[in-house]
């Protein structure tokens, strides 16, 4: 599949799939568009279905300097436009899904739908007391991974990322090793991320403009502030459906690949 020049960087894609609505996904921090192996044989039945490398991720170009959030919603919003399949039912995950939040406040006419899992948007609770702990929680260890980037000690950080944050206790392991050199390799990218003031930041009151049909996820094992999170974005979304994906964590198109993708077909077809 293609590598092509999209919003001034060198983007990789792969599009499937003949017929239906377009169906885009959005992989996480660490990642790149292999997230979604275990689901998209099944969503190429039924879709046009693109996945890409998003900026600083494995085939993707990484450019040098503090990327911006924007410049990833940027790519979403000029990739879709490039390939001429919008309007489309555009799903994200994590650091994905709140990119996909932020390009539905800019531009909802290259939306049919939003569907998002968990994504880190921690801002929004900053006036939640009830959020503090947990608030608390995510930055203590999200400084641990820092610092052990900071030190070179890639490998180790992406094992504290997933085990700590992601996926859970005694992940890491389960995990093969193609992903976690996929993980490692982008590591950088993800403390690249953090740095940008506004990574985890969201603006409700323009998001508050997108009336399409959204569902929003979370995973009864997954940590308790990403629950916090979709409740506060719920609010600003009247018409959104909330859902609790049960037995799954933060990556459930992973570990719960057929709920997912039947979770995913149903709410399209809904729409």
């Amino acid at each position: 599949m293609p590598t092509e020049k999209v919003n001034g960087v060198n983007i990789y894609y792969e599009l499937t799939g003949a017929k239906g609505d377009a169906l885009v996904l959005v992989h996480g921090s660490w990642g790149d568009h292999h997230n979604w192996d275990m689901v998209v044989g099944q969503f190429a039945k039924s879709f046009r279905l693109l996945t890409y490398d998003r900026r600083g991720h494995s085939q993707s170009e990484r450019l040098s300097g503090q990327g911006l959030v924007t410049e990833d919603v940027d790519d979403l919003i000029a990739l879709v436009e490039h390939l001429e399949i919008f309007p489309a039912h555009i799903v994200g995950n994590s650091y994905g899904a709140g990119i996909v939040l932020k390009a539905a406040a800019r531009r909802p006419d290259i939306f049919r739908s939003i569907m998002v899992h968990e994504p880190p948007l921690f801002g929004v609770l900053g006036g939640n007391p009830n959020a503090q702990a947990a608030l608390d929680s995510v930055n203590e260890k999200m400084k641990t991974v820092l610092d052990l980037i900071s030190a070179g000690a890639m490998e180790k950080a992406a094992e504290e990322f997933m085990e700590k944050i992601a996926m859970g206790p005694g992940s890491w392991k389960q995990l093969p090793d193609v992903a976690k050199n996929i993980f490692i390799n982008n590591a950088i990218t993800w403390y690249d991320e953090i740095h940008d003031p506004q990574s985890l930041q969201i603006d409700l009151t323009s998001l508050a403009v997108f009336k399409k049909p959204v569902l929003l996820s979370a995973g009864s094992k997954s940590p308790s502030f990403f629950p916090l999170v979709i409740d506060e974005i719920k609010n600003s979304l009247p018409q959104a459906k909330k859902i609790t994906i049960s037995g799954a964590g933060h990556v459930p198109h992973m570990s719960h690949s057929e709920k997912y993708v039947e979770l995913v077909r149903n709410f399209c077809n809904s729409v």
